[in-house]
């Protein structure tokens, strides 16, 4: 189920036309209340600011934490993304944020995975451990692709 970002300040990433796939993964059919055909589910990975920067301009990478197997990890709870979120401070204003990028998630080419101790389910997109640095990169576009970065003032 779609939590809408109620709190975040939204900030739009330019990914119209980027995949050779086409569109139809951001479900471009216009404001509606319901998904269309080829739209993948949406999904939120909290993050630093550093991270999100590399994640956009050169895509997400395998990260260390292997629960569920190695991958790219995130969730459609927003608030579970934002506990793995780190605070940064704006240098211009001195104010505090925290920050998640917002992504569509290939349904085909993910993994639920339930943590027993709250009722948060996170969706893993797997990357073998012998994965080159290309095929990694082919795997992510194909399964996990942000469209927006999140920030929220602490």
């Amino acid at each position: 189920m779609y939590i809408r970002p109620f709190g975040w300040k939204r900030i739009a990433l330019k990914v119209l036309d980027k995949y050779p796939d086409g569109n139809a993964w951001l479900g471009t059919d216009g404001w509606r209340s319901h998904s269309v055909d080829g739209e993948w589910p949406v999904s939120y990975h909290g993050t630093s600011m550093f991270s999100a920067k590399s994640i956009i301009e050169s895509n997400y990478k395998a990260g260390s934490r292997e629960r569920f197997g190695r991958g790219i990890y995130s969730t459609s709870d927003i608030n579970e993304a934002a506990e793995y979120s780190e605070i940064f401070t704006c240098e211009e204003t001195g104010k505090r944020y925290k920050v998640l990028l917002q992504n569509r998630i290939n349904p085909k080419m993910r993994k639920m995975c339930s943590r027993q101790e709250s009722d948060s389910n996170y969706w893993l997109i797997g990357i073998p451990l012998d994965t080159n640095r290309g095929k990694e990169k082919a795997i992510v576009e194909n399964a996990i692709r942000p469209y927006g970065i999140l920030l929220k003032e602490v």
